[in-house]
């Protein structure tokens, strides 16, 4: 048998060839059958061929395909939906709470260690009762479990039970509220179905969501009085800066914990990341030094701790107002503005650069004006006419040397340098620590030590030579004396107490009095080896006063507004554009109008203080956010007192003005009034010196009620240079007292226009709502 192979170049080898085989014999003439893939040939050679596909094959192909590509975009569209569409699973909700068991359970000192057998044993059998008790609840589907934290209390006597509630949100929407009603629904009644023989105080049972304290792990130990105290922080101390990205700060020694609650450097560098993507993304000018500063935060010496320095509290809502939408819901928790440090009240960090800004924003003509316009005073120390390592005085272009505080004669135009001379303060390491860029005072310290301040140099009035030299009953008298003419001096109306007492501080100066019964007390340096000195508590800080003018003040007032003329004025935005103004009454209530929040959805509202240019910084320039309005019941009247978060630091630019009495009459010829607009070209605050006018030139362009005062500019209606914003108050000043009153409040914004002039300025009569304000804000609610 011979076998024969055409290479052909169109044929190619396949798995689905058929193979042709044909044989020859001269003899054979029997033929095999093949397999049904074989045919035969009759040119006795092997051939390969591709086999070729069917419409059947085809059709079956095709469907495969389809179903595939089917099987494809459907696995696609289950990964989109899962991944873009179907809402993020919340993190389970952990409630804490506590009762006191005051019968049928006691405390021991073995229940204080999570390790005892004791402890595990009534831990347990509390968890079951809790178990049973929200299994059978309400909230049962949303309910996960319950964990016993600790038991503390005093020792064979009450028994106080901490614990973890832990609920889905997935399933129920969970507030500590409705905790709360299960348990006290419970343990309120008589015969408890799941604290059997067990009385529980329902006023001592608390409870709430979890989210920003750590969570309390089943080893910590609670204990209170009578039984072992849990082991407090160690004190803060300095230490050297590790982290390499924020070396270029120019300081070296940092402090643990930060904000954030890091404990080394090791703990940074788990989030540095994240941080490090917000100066990449350069959402803020100054991002780096701001993170820096809070993740490796500057570190100062103290006597018994050391401090930790933060950035000041505006310059942290600069930076929220760049970079706040990029962070992290964890970070944000921390980075709570309001709880940073005010420039002045505390030694903080302010924001770099504060003149360039200025140049960029092409505002080159505020440097050297003798206005303030940056927090550090940078703007105005860094001119000709103040020298190196000198004070401002805040008001003028006008700077003194250190040693001219208090010598004796007026350098500054408000005479604040030879003013608070004699003062109250917690301590003289506050005063020394205080950041005081002018020699007016940062804060007002209604009660604290007699401290003087003479030269440079801070100290305290020691007592010794009064007591030992004069009689009780005289002694007493000429401390209370003093006591009264300090406050008076302070701006406060009484003296609330006065006492001797040991100082405790080392290392100061003192004075003393030269003749305690002199007409006029004077004052000399001496020793205290007793160490005997006055702390003094005044009262009533006094309304309506202008401190930086008076006898060694300034005079008379300009039409441009300076610091410290209207230091009850404050300017209210809202997401940081300037919206309403508003007047401060007290040290948390400021009174506007309601039109200010009329079709205004719900956003953050600022109440900023101490500035006579709306956007630039002082030493004295405080915020504080808006929390809540009062409307006025009265019928007619559209005031609003609007609540702030935390209470204002009186000083030299931030007063209360203040309020009329019921009822109080206007008589025309024996007032001066005023009120307050804004620059529209340098933004700057400006008065517009107002007289009343018969109702009746109003009545005829606007609607009035018998709550309305109806004014108009002395100096004409043409005066266009200044703008009033809704809220600005109407501030009077009678002939025989030097205090203003808080007279009346614009419902709307008189605009710097033609048509705008022609609108009356009228306010509502804030007599009227005296009684209201007055329980509005004396209310603890």
């Amino acid at each position: 048998m011979t076998a024969s192979m055409e290479n052909r170049g169109r044929r190619k080898s396949s798995w689905d060839s058929k193979t042709s085989v044909s044989s020859i014999g001269s003899s054979g003439t029997r033929q095999y059958r093949r397999s049904p893939s074989s045919i035969l040939s009759s040119d006795s050679d092997i051939r390969f061929t591709r086999k070729k596909l069917t419409s059947q094959y085809k059709c079956g192909c095709c469907i495969i395909a389809i179903f595939l590509l089917f099987l494809l975009l459907a696995a696609v569209g289950v990964y989109v939906g899962y991944t873009f569409f179907l809402p993020q699973t919340p993190d389970e909700q952990i409630f804490r709470a506590t009762f006191k068991v005051i019968e049928g359970d006691t405390f021991t000192p073995e229940l204080a260690d999570p390790s005892t057998n004791k402890f595990k044993n009534r831990s347990r059998d509390y968890r079951e009762r809790l178990n049973l008790l929200f299994k059978r609840s309400s909230v049962r589907h949303g309910y996960v479990g319950s964990e016993v934290l600790a038991l503390d209390g005093t020792e064979d006597k009450d028994l106080i039970v901490h614990f973890n509630i832990h609920m889905d949100p997935y399933y129920l929407d969970i507030q500590a509220k409705d905790i709360e009603d299960i348990l006290a629904n419970e343990i309120s009644v008589e015969e408890s179905l799941f604290f059997k023989n067990l009385t529980i105080d329902s006023k001592s049972l608390e409870v709430k969501l979890d989210t920003e304290l750590p969570q309390i792990s089943s080893t910590t130990v609670i204990i209170v009085t009578e039984a072992v105290t849990q082991k407090p922080d160690p004190p803060r101390r300095c230490f050297p800066l590790e982290l390499d990205y924020c070396k270029k700060l120019g300081y070296n020694m940092t402090t643990y914990p930060n904000i954030f609650k890091h404990w080394s450097v090791k703990d940074v560098n788990i989030d540095v990341i994240s941080f490090r993507e917000l100066v990449d993304a350069e959402c803020f000018r100054h991002a780096y030094d701001f993170i820096c500063q809070i993740l490796q935060p500057p570190c100062k010496k103290g006597v018994t701790e050391d401090e930790m320095i933060l950035p000041c509290r505006s310059f942290c809502r600069d930076f929220m107002a760049g970079c706040g939408n990029r962070l992290q819901g964890k970070i944000k928790e921390f980075l709570d503005c309001s709880k940073f440090p005010e420039f002045g009240e505390n030694t903080c960090i302010t924001k770099p650069g504060c003149v360039d800004e200025l140049q960029s924003k092409a505002l080159s003509p505020r440097i050297c004006d003798g206005v303030i316009d940056c927090q550090d005073v940078s703007d105005e120390k860094s001119c000709s006419y103040c020298p190196k390592n000198h004070l401002h005085c805040g008001i003028g272009r006008v700077c003194i040397s250190k040693i001219k505080r208090c010598d004796g004669h007026i350098d500054c135009p408000d005479g604040s340098d030879e003013r608070g001379c004699l003062s109250l303060a917690p301590s003289v390491d506050a005063i020394k620590r205080a950041e005081n860029v002018t020699p007016h005072p940062s804060r007002y310290y209604a009660e604290g030590f007699v401290t003087f301040n003479e030269k440079g140099e801070v100290g305290k009035l020691c007592t010794e030579n009064v007591n030992r030299s004069l009689p009780v009953n005289q002694s007493t008298a000429v401390l209370q004396a003093a006591a009264a003419s300090l406050c008076k001096t302070l701006s406060y109306e009484k003296v609330a107490s006065v006492n001797v007492v040991t100082d405790f501080e080392n290392n100061i100066s003192y004075v003393r009095m030269r003749n305690p019964t002199a007409s006029e007390i004077s004052f000399v340096r001496a020793k205290c080896h007793t160490k005997q000195v006055l702390q003094v508590k005044c009262a009533d800080l006094q309304c309506g006063v202008q401190a930086t003018h008076g006898p060694t003040g300034l005079k008379s007032l300009s039409k441009m507004g300076s610091h410290g003329d209207w230091p009850w004025h404050s300017a209210l935005f809202k997401e940081d554009v300037h919206i309403c103004d508003g007047t401060l009454i007290s040290a948390e209530w400021v009174a506007t109008t309601t039109s200010c929040f009329q079709g205004q959805p719900k956003a953050e509202w600022i109440a900023k203080f101490g500035i006579t240019r709306l956007f630039s910084s002082t030493p004295w320039e405080q915020e504080r956010r808006i929390i809540g309005m009062v409307k006025s019941p009265v019928e007619g009247s559209t005031i609003a007192l609007i609540k702030l978060d935390q209470p204002i630091t009186f000083n030299d630019f931030v007063r209360p003005i203040c309020l009329p009495k019921e009822n109080m009459g206007l008589p025309i010829e024996h007032v001066q009034c005023n009120t307050l607009g804004w620059a529209r070209n340098r933004e700057q605050m400006q008065r517009i010196q107002v007289k009343l006018v018969d109702k009746e030139k109003c009545d005829n362009v606007s609607i009035t009620s018998v709550n309305s005062i109806c004014t108009e500019p002395i100096y004409g209606q043409n005066d266009c240079n200044e703008e009033e914003f809704a809220g600005s108050p109407m501030v009077c000043q009678y002939s025989n007292d030097e205090k203003w009153f808080l007279t009346g409040i614009t419902n709307w914004r008189i605009a710097c226009a033609k048509n705008g002039s022609e609108r009356p300025r009228l306010f509502d009569k804030l007599s009227s709502n005296i009684k209201w304000i007055k329980e509005s804000i004396t209310s603890e609610t």
